[in-house]
């Protein structure tokens, strides 16, 4: 059996009894550790689980399903992933791989930035499609993303943005060399996500169509470590978001709709920045 173990979004103890039962009797268990993090740290895991895991890296997930898959069909492997199995389209890929080789899957559920976004107080059927936001480098600054947000802010939905983390990625000067030679670990903030957003407002200049379309007056929610005890929630304009420091990975932003609901109004008072 291959299984696919969701292990939530705070720490180890977030794992369901379901999921940390199937991975005590594993013959091999790899954590994913690209897509996503947990603040506790592999050997946290090690430690809670009483096993040994194979960490596996973008390259791992993503070339070498053959090696993840190995013997599944006479063993037992399992994958933990954070948040919920199905939150990275790497996983159903893997899904599908193990169906095509006559191997059994099985799926564990658990919590999700998805579902646990609700935490800020807005209603999840007022979210429009999520968007993932890039980091950005001197030579690649995408900006196709912001058009999805455009596309939720004219439907009076909300935005949740997904920011981009950097794990064992490959510096692009290694990429032609035998040796490949890694960035640091790099996790993106809501201050640096706000940023790229301002610039990208100016750049296509949608400051006087404010009335239909984000800007940087635009109400913001910045989230970060949800589901832990320091878990941070502030809202605030998309420009003063651009100076608020939430400390430790993993963040998440929200761009609010235009309209909301007044039980989402009352809620997010509590989280409004104060400034001095």
């Amino acid at each position: 059996m291959f299984f696919i173990i969701g292990l939530g979004l705070g720490d180890c103890k977030d794992v369901t009894v379901k999921g940390l039962e199937i991975i005590k009797k594993c013959d091999r268990v790899y954590l994913e550790a690209y897509t996503s993090i947990l603040t506790c740290g592999t050997e946290a895991l090690e430690e809670f689980y009483g096993r040994k895991l194979i960490v596996a890296d973008r390259d791992l997930v993503e070339q070498g399903a053959d090696e993840i898959l190995f013997d599944a069909n006479r063993q037992d492997v399992a994958l933990l992933v954070v948040g919920d199995p199905f939150g990275a389209t790497t996983h159903t890929d893997l899904i599908l791989r193990a169906e095509e080789k006559g191997i059994e899957v099985q799926i564990v559920h658990n919590a999700s930035i998805i579902t646990a976004v609700g935490c800020c107080g807005l209603q999840l059927y007022n979210f429009g499609e999520t968007v993932s936001i890039p980091l950005w480098l001197d030579e690649w600054q995408p900006d196709s993303f912001f058009d999805k947000i455009v596309k939720n802010f004219k439907n009076k939905l909300h935005t949740l943005c997904l920011l981009d983390i950097k794990v064992k990625e490959p510096t692009l000067e290694s990429l032609t060399k035998k040796k490949k030679e890694y960035m640091p670990s790099r996790f993106m903030s809501v201050s640096e996500a706000a940023q790229q957003l301002v610039e990208i407002i100016n750049k296509r200049k949608l400051l006087e169509q404010s009335d239909f379309l984000p800007n940087e007056v635009s109400l913001s929610i910045g989230l970060a470590r949800i589901g832990t005890s320091s878990q941070k929630i502030v809202a605030c304009s998309l420009e003063d978001m651009c100076s608020v420091d939430l400390g430790n990975p993993l963040h998440s932003l929200i761009i609010v709709g235009p309209e909301l609901h007044p039980l989402e109004e009352e809620y997010l008072r509590k989280f409004q920045l104060l400034r001095k």
